[in-house]
């Protein structure tokens, strides 16, 4: 393997974030304070994202809000490989956290066949469903998860990894499988957690 002149091994393989200075150079919507976002995803309409402060995106995660968008609140992290589809809005309220791999989609083809179902034909012959998804403060979605339009997960919801969320999910609850169903309730000593912290 060769390297560029002054390139260390290190730099090659790991490139780094971006910190919060440098995104605001970059044309999103608003960007909070201490914000990393990994120089090796793939970002599509920085116009029409928000994001609070104490943010961090991992590498390899794809965030299309080319239409639609997208809203990260504070404490939020996204973990390597998540894919984010904003055309029908994406909420990420405060303390929320996606594992790695982790699919929201908030628009989706119709398979009923009632239209086609590819980007490369003519959207009017298409018949996409359009539905914002909402997390709401201390959501966290396990790893491998999917999340279909539409969605709210309630306040302190678990989501297991390999979960597939259709439905709304009532708040403080553990919820696993396919489709999620609760397994358990969830503590709220997290609440309590969050009181020593203090927003910046």
């Amino acid at each position: 393997m060769k390297f560029r002149k002054n390139q260390t091994n290190e730099s090659r393989l790991n490139p780094g974030y971006f910190d919060s200075a440098e995104l605001k150079k970059m044309g999103f919507r608003q960007i909070g304070s201490n914000v990393r976002i990994a120089k090796n995803i793939t970002i599509i309409g920085q116009e029409n994202i928000s994001i609070g402060s104490d943010v961090r995106i991992d590498g390899y995660t794809v965030v299309s809000a080319g239409r639609g968008e997208i809203k990260i609140g504070n404490f939020v992290h996204i973990a390597n490989g998540c894919h984010l589809v904003c055309a029908g809005g994406v909420e990420l309220q405060d303390f929320t956290g996606l594992a790695h791999g982790v699919k929201i989609y908030s628009a989706s083809d119709d398979y009923t066949g009632m239209g086609l179902t590819n980007p490369t034909v003519p959207q009017e012959l298409t018949a996409i469903n359009f539905g914002k998804v909402i997390l709401q403060n201390h959501v966290i979605v396990g790893a491998n998860s999917v999340v279909l339009p539409g969605v709210t997960l309630g306040e302190g919801s678990a989501v297991g990894a390999l979960t597939l969320v259709a439905q709304d999910l009532p708040p403080w609850g553990i919820y696993s499988g396919a489709p999620a169903r609760r397994i358990k309730e969830r503590s709220k000593e997290i609440l309590n957690l969050e009181k020593e912290i203090h927003f910046r």
